[in-house]
């Protein structure tokens, strides 16, 4: 009886960390979210009254609305090339063996323990070295590299549980290695490559650090828009927008876990 008592007790403290932990985590999240309602123009929490004039100053205010349009662009360009490049890389990484596979694979990989600052200013410092505009391209460029590594996991994830006799038995009924690949092993990998594409795309509608360095007044995102408005005015108007930019991320993300299951995608059980 104690040993069950001590087991629920136990239980019940697990619980109780695992909810401490989380609202410490979201308690930010929950301040910006009530003070972007405050009526007055200075951040303050709890706020006296409670207004959506924040909210209309966000969506009306013409350099966030050319900032989105450029993560928008940047965005799509940047993963769809990601995965592009990084589903013909994870495929003949996992499924060849050559001289310097594991060399390659490390670098491909290498955004994930680089700092973003140092991705930007390494970029900005060699695209100024060979004369390369701070224009879409460039950005793009610095997006792909970024994420490619997320990709690159998301097709080895999709491979380990790939089941290779479908691509046998289409072999011994005549079909050539190019139509295996197209009309077998693309199909079956395509949930894979659909969820790194989405997780690709959320990371880099959020990239802000590396962005900094490498764009312009022509070409800076949104999240670049949102910095360069803090340092100009101190009221709640780039809370009201944090607030959009959660609810549209977790949603995004719930989407994506529905339909694709982001288990699968990191490999969690």
């Amino acid at each position: 009886m104690p040993a069950k008592l001590v087991s629920k007790g136990l239980k019940v403290l697990g619980y109780l960390v695992v909810a401490g932990i989380l609202g410490f985590v979201l308690l930010p999240a929950i301040v910006v979210t009530v003070a972007s309602f405050n009526q007055s123009a200075i951040l303050a929490f709890p706020p006296k009254e409670l207004s959506w004039r924040w909210y209309i100053n966000a969506f009306s205010y013409a350099d966030f609305g050319h900032g989105l349009r450029n993560s928008l662009v940047v965005t799509f360009w940047g993963s769809s090339i990601a995965l592009l490049v990084g589903g013909a890389f994870g495929y003949a990484l996992f499924r060849y063996e050559f001289r310097f596979r594991r060399t390659l694979e490390m670098i491909l990989l290498s955004p994930l323990v680089i700092p973003q600052f140092t991705i930007g200013l390494g970029l900005l410092m060699l695209a100024s070295m060979i004369s390369v505009p701070r224009t879409y391209p460039l950005v793009v460029f610095t997006h792909t590299v970024i994420v490619l590594p997320f990709v690159l996991r998301s097709v080895f994830i999709s491979l380990q549980n790939f089941n290779t006799r479908y691509e046998s038995v289409a072999a011994s009924l005549g079909a050539s290695p190019g139509r295996v690949l197209t009309t077998v092993t693309i199909p079956l990998l395509l949930p894979g490559l659909l969820s790194g594409w989405l997780f690709a795309a959320i990371l880099s509608f959020n990239e802000f650090t590396a962005t900094l360095f490498v764009a312009n007044q022509a070409t800076h995102t949104l999240p670049v828009a949102m910095y360069n408005y803090v340092r100009e005015y101190a009221d709640p108007t780039l809370a009201a927008l944090s607030v959009v930019y959660i609810l549209a991320t977790a949603g995004l993300l719930l989407a994506a876990n529905a339909i694709f299951g982001l288990d699968k995608v990191f490999n969690v059980d």
